[in-house]
């Protein structure tokens, strides 16, 4: 896999993955931590809207499904902010919440767009790796597609009141909040605002959606 398509699969499937839209290999529950069963409930939930042909194609099932599904176990205010890294601090109140609306909008095209992009996946969970910190956890897996080499996909995870949400998403060790912060501290280095890199997202996020609906 070329840089460009692997950077290009980074982002089509990172939300994708979380939700277990590749089928997981057969697996007892109790083999499986509390973590490893969120990732596993949110499979089995997807499958069920995967009865209905027409999900992949209806952005609003999709946002319902993500809403109601993905949602709860993501964190996306830690997300966000390590997202924004320094300029977090920084950010008004209304700023960081327009961020975080936007860019969820964002994450949520990208993993509408891996319906149609990858498929026949399967994953594989492998033995967790314990922390210092007993409230985080890395949970490690591989996607399987016949005939190519394993993918590592790592899902940094946080328990949060009791509840287990990912906050990370490490493809092949390259971190989806690590390439999203790079990507926006060079927008607003370039723009020289942030509220102006937000506007620019929330400009995409409303055309791609209505050229979405208008297909």
């Amino acid at each position: 896999m070329n840089i460009k398509r692997h950077m290009h699969f980074i982002f089509v499937v990172v939300f994708s993955l979380f939700a277990g839209m590749f089928l997981s290999l057969p697996a007892a529950a109790a083999d499986l931590s509390e973590p490893q069963r969120a990732i596993e409930d949110a499979s089995n939930k997807l499958k069920q809207r995967l009865q209905d042909p027409s999900f992949p194609h209806d952005f609003q099932k999709i946002n319902a499904f993500v809403q109601e599904v993905i949602y709860p176990n993501v964190d996306f205010d830690l997300i966000s902010s390590l997202v924004l890294g320094k300029m977090w601090k920084d950010a008004s109140p209304a700023e960081k919440d327009s961020f975080k609306k936007e860019f969820q909008i964002l994450l949520i095209r990208t993993y509408s767009r891996a319906f149609f992009e990858f498929k026949d996946w399967s994953v594989r969970f492998l033995p967790i790796t314990p922390e210092e910190d007993e409230r985080k956890v890395l949970i490690k897996t591989e996607v399987l597609q016949p005939g190519l080499q394993p993918i590592a996909v790592n899902y940094r995870m946080l328990n949060v009141k009791g509840q287990w949400k990912a906050y990370d998403i490490l493809i092949e060790g390259v971190s989806l909040v690590t390439n999203y912060r790079t990507s926006f501290k060079n927008e607003v280095e370039r723009t020289g605002s942030l509220q102006e890199v937000i506007n620019q997202l929330a400009k995409r996020n409303t055309e791609a959606l209505s050229h979405k609906n208008n297909s």
